[in-house]
């Protein structure tokens, strides 16, 4: 053989065909996705990051809350200091008396009334209620009391107390504090004074 050009198969030979076998049709969701892959994984990785931070969340350690303050009735005291003397031209059916008033918490009190058992008697406070405790800090209150009607009085208080309606962040309440034997004689001899013969 001479010359130049393709090489020819001999007798006998077969030049070998390669047969190409057919690429399968991938469906549409796939083909999609193919063109969508970036947006589609950032999506997929954005839901994943999403739902476990949901989750930590959800099961993170929660701190206790924080316990309720107190009764105002438990933490706040009355006590009765001394009677308050009155002028020579004073009438005798009003007098006064200091009592102090003490709050024993991280939690304000307020005095919204302070008021007495009996019908014959009124009274009123200097501060004027309501008003506000301060913590651990003792607050001096003048109460003036005169009497409207001596047959409504009692002339020898035996236990005398004062109605005092307390207020703070968790509840109202109305309490009655005994201010303890000096103040039952002072009282009692306040009220013979002012529904003595000469005043009746």
């Amino acid at each position: 053989m001479s010359g130049v050009g393709p090489v020819e198969p001999g007798e006998g030979t077969h030049a070998r065909t390669v047969l190409s076998t057919p690429r399968t049709q991938r469906g549409l969701v796939a083909q999609h996705f193919e063109r969508h892959r970036r947006a589609a994984l950032g999506a997929l990785l954005t839901t994943a990051v999403l739902a476990g931070s949901g989750f930590l969340y959800v099961t993170r350690p929660r701190p206790e809350p924080p316990p309720p303050p107190p009764y105002p009735s438990q933490v706040t005291t009355v006590e009765y200091l001394d009677p308050r003397a009155a002028g020579a031209a004073a009438d005798p059916r009003i007098f006064s008396f200091d009592v102090e008033v003490t709050a024993e918490s991280d939690h304000p009190v307020t005095v919204t009334r302070i008021a007495q058992p009996y019908a014959g008697l009124s009274m009123s406070s200097s501060p004027r209620t309501p008003f506000r405790t301060k913590t651990g800090s003792p607050r001096k209150i003048t109460i003036t009391a005169w009497v409207t009607e001596c047959g409504k009085v009692p002339r020898n208080v035996g236990l005398p107390f004062l109605d005092v309606t307390l207020r703070n962040a968790r509840a109202i309440q109305k309490h009655s504090f005994i201010l303890g034997p000096r103040y039952a004689q002072d009282l009692s001899h306040a009220l013979q004074v002012a529904c003595s013969n000469d005043f009746r």
